[in-house]
């Protein structure tokens, strides 16, 4: 199955730079539906969403496959993408780029089309990955001229602004500076063109503490004109607590719960007991993690007071 990166040629590249083709392929492949606010009365043609995925599926010879995946994130919020390793996201991040074909759904950014009007939308679109993908014998000014040219809207002085404010030190080379250092580099590129999107994957994977909250915080700012929006990736929950609107869970291929973030931390619960205390609920438990002399269940309140737009999956089937 070939499934190389589809940057059309009109896309400007320097020296064979192309933020779009990442060296990152970690993720094995890679819901419930939208809540009420977001799905009562859709219409196709409205633009006040940064990004709508509807129904898009992929399938791996490897037995993986991602199904059925749908879900809104309005302008002018911020989404996390989590789930555990090999759920899906960074593939679902990929697919959202057109980097990998999907067999099936239609994926609209800022109301165009992802493949008909690729060029148009990754103009407005801020990508980081959760490795450098620039050529590691590049220096920062490199990088700089490399941006100038693909982005219509890149502006030198807030780059400039940015490698500054990170502390990246502009005479090395790519392949000389830190994880971190790196991944602050490819947000300074992301934030220095007036992107309407960012999409980050596992963008404080390699950062301190004191560098992921401040991330944060400038992704909060970056918001902050109602029409700049934000989908990222991590396993931080800290991260989450901070600065996310929206969750979006996906597990095993499948969206487990995408909604505000408020929800899903009041609709889920730690119950712990021995087995036998436990056995009616774990059916409709999210995961169940044994300890010594005790059995832990990781359930959903959704289970007891079902809403519409959270599915609770378990052995026999799946509950509303």
């Amino acid at each position: 199955m070939n499934d190389s990166p589809s940057m059309s040629d009109a896309m400007t590249k320097v020296d064979g730079f192309d933020p779009y083709v990442s060296q990152t392929s970690n993720d094995a492949g890679s819901g419930p539906d939208r809540a009420p606010a977001f799905t009562v009365g859709r219409d196709d043609a409205d633009t006040s969403y940064a990004l709508r995925v509807s129904d898009v599926g992929k399938a791996y010879t490897s037995g993986f496959r991602l199904h059925d995946i749908t879900f809104d994130l309005p302008k002018g919020y911020i989404m996390g993408l989590i789930g555990p390793n090999g759920a899906g996201k960074s593939t679902l991040i990929k697919l959202i780029l057109n980097m990998v074909h999907r067999d099936c759904g239609s994926v609209e950014v800022l109301g165009l089309d992802c493949v008909a009007d690729e060029i148009e939308i990754k103009q407005q679109l801020g990508i980081v990955f959760d490795t450098s993908y620039f050529p590691e014998y590049w220096k920062v000014d490199t990088v700089c001229a490399a941006f100038s040219k693909v982005y219509d809207g890149f502006d030198r002085s807030v780059f400039d602004g940015y490698v500054r404010r990170f502390d990246i030190d502009p005479k090395k080379r790519v392949k000389d500076l830190s994880r971190g250092m790196q991944m602050k580099l490819m947000l300074a590129g992301a934030l220095s063109h007036d992107a309407k999107l960012l999409i980050l994957d596992e963008p404080t994977s390699g950062l301190d503490v004191l560098a992921r909250d401040e991330l944060m915080d400038i992704l909060s700012q970056y918001i902050g004109d109602g029409e700049r929006s934000v989908l990222f990736s991590t396993h931080v929950t800290s991260d989450l607590e901070r600065s996310a609107d929206f969750i979006t869970y996906i597990t095993d291929g499948t969206i487990f719960y995408s909604g505000p973030k408020d929800e899903f931390t009041d609709g889920f619960y730690l119950v712990k007991g021995a087995p036998e205390d436990l056995a009616g609920i774990q059916e409709m438990a999210l995961g169940v993690h044994p300890l010594p002399h005790r059995l832990r269940c990781l359930g959903a309140g959704g289970a007891y007071q079902p809403r519409s737009w959270l599915r609770i999956h378990h052995r026999a089937g799946e509950h509303r």
